[in-house]
């Protein structure tokens, strides 16, 4: 199969984006489904390697250290690769720790789950900036959207999918399905991608001083807390969504998995819907997104008592929350238009501290006693608190557009002057 150059993605069709976006898409959702499975076997895992559960539950931070720390250290020292190389290798590595950590014991489980993670950020962060060199910079959005999508699919079917597999053929069968998957995605990426990035309709060449430069920008740390804040307002709720299930709504086990894929599916319709609309008006989605999750957070802490109201309530807040996502893309690689690597790289491990703070902000309100349903109003404040950020984004974005337009009005200026002058000299 002949890879996806330049030529074909100009003469791709303005509704459709390349088959690479879709490639790294399908990789996304492989890896990502290693991310959801753990937490779905955890009790079997720590029963099998004989820790206790606290100490399982270990081996999922550990993997989001490896996220958040390992991530823009990558990008960086990975930057003059061809991009193809740094996700094949990153995938390879994925694929290889993942092995490793199925033959070993616990430390070595722990160890290789950090690795995998540090694979992970860089695979996320190199397959954006390959998804968004596709295409030309009015899709931006839209082909993030379509890469994240990755991980909503791996929420809705590959977490649940390999739990269930998991448990017909003991605990490492799913993970073993998610190093196959891996493999899969390798094949593809050297099948269907261009040996060296295309980036249509941008300057070409990494540069590690002006990938740091572009780092310096305030406005790239605005969205950053943006992005940390929106993220641990709506997976502070999901994440103890089941217990509020099973402890207040009083839902049947069996029923429960399924109520949490909805938040899934509903993710995946957002990111639909925040692809399409983030390119034009970025902050329409993003304020939008978290508005709603402002007021469907403090919707879930009524609606949980009743089943006919979380139901649809969880595929909302799903919905919600990942209209934002291709916004918060969209507006970190127009900020870092000419040094997109590292801008990236940082942006995934941004969601992953928005991820992994939830439990530390849960543990405040529940070792005082609050409710379980207090989750849900910390995920409305934090929600609130990025919208003044959202606010000022938005202004300072006009203040650039215009300055942008002034400057490039006294340049149209002067050379018309210029050719005045030349005719009048003749």
């Amino acid at each position: 199969m002949a890879g996806i150059t330049a030529e074909t993605s100009r003469a791709t069709p303005a509704r459709r984006l390349p088959a690479g976006v879709y490639l790294l898409g399908f990789s996304l959702f492989a890896m990502g489904s290693a991310e959801f499975l753990l937490a779905g076997v955890l009790p079997a895992v720590a029963a099998d390697l004989d820790v206790t559960l606290s100490s399982a539950g270990f081996l999922i931070t550990a993997f989001a250290l490896g996220v958040v720390i390992g991530g823009p250290p990558f990008a960086v020292l990975s930057l003059r690769w061809p991009r193809r190389t740094a996700l094949v290798a990153t995938q390879a590595v994925f694929a290889a720790s993942i092995a490793v950590g199925l033959l070993g014991d616990y430390q070595v489980l722990l160890l290789t789950r950090v690795v995998s993670g540090i694979a992970y950020a860089g695979f996320f962060a190199v397959a954006s900036v390959t998804a968004i060199s596709l295409v030309t910079p009015d899709r931006n959005a839209r082909a993030s959207g379509v890469v994240v999508s990755g991980l909503s699919v791996a929420m809705v079917v590959g977490g649940p999918a390999g739990t269930l597999l998991s448990h017909f053929i003991e605990w490492r069968g799913g993970f073993w399905a998610v190093v196959a998957l891996t493999v899969v995605g390798i094949i593809g990426c050297l099948l269907g991608l261009p040996a060296a990035g295309s980036d249509v309709g941008r300057p070409t060449g990494p540069s590690v001083s002006r990938e740091l430069a572009t780092m310096r920008k305030p406005m790239l740390w605005g969205i950053y807390a943006i992005t940390i804040l929106t993220t641990a307002a709506y997976m502070i709720t999901f994440n103890y969504l089941a217990a509020m299930l099973a402890g207040i709504t009083a839902i049947p086990e069996v029923w429960i998995p399924a109520i949490l894929a909805l938040f899934g599916v509903g993710a995946f319709v957002g990111l639909s819907i925040g692809g399409r609309v983030s390119d034009q008006r970025p902050h329409l989605a993003l304020l939008s997104g978290a508005s709603a999750i402002v007021i469907l957070s403090l919707v879930m802490a009524v609606a949980i008592q009743q089943v006919w109201a979380v139901v649809p309530t969880v595929f909302v807040i799903g919905i919600a929350a990942f209209v934002l996502n291709p916004a918060l893309y969209g507006r970190v690689f127009a900020i870092a238009a000419d040094a997109p690597t590292l801008a990236g790289a940082t942006t995934v491990s941004a969601f992953q501290l928005g991820i992994s703070i939830t439990p530390v902000l849960a543990a405040v309100s529940l070792t005082q006693g609050a409710a379980l349903t207090s989750v849900c109003l910390i995920g409305a404040i934090l929600a609130a608190a990025a919208v003044p950020l959202i606010l000022l984004d938005r202004a300072r974005r006009a203040r650039a557009t215009r300055h942008t337009t002034a400057l490039r009005s006294a340049h149209d200026e002067v050379a018309t002057a210029r050719v005045e002058r030349e005719r009048n000299q003749q």
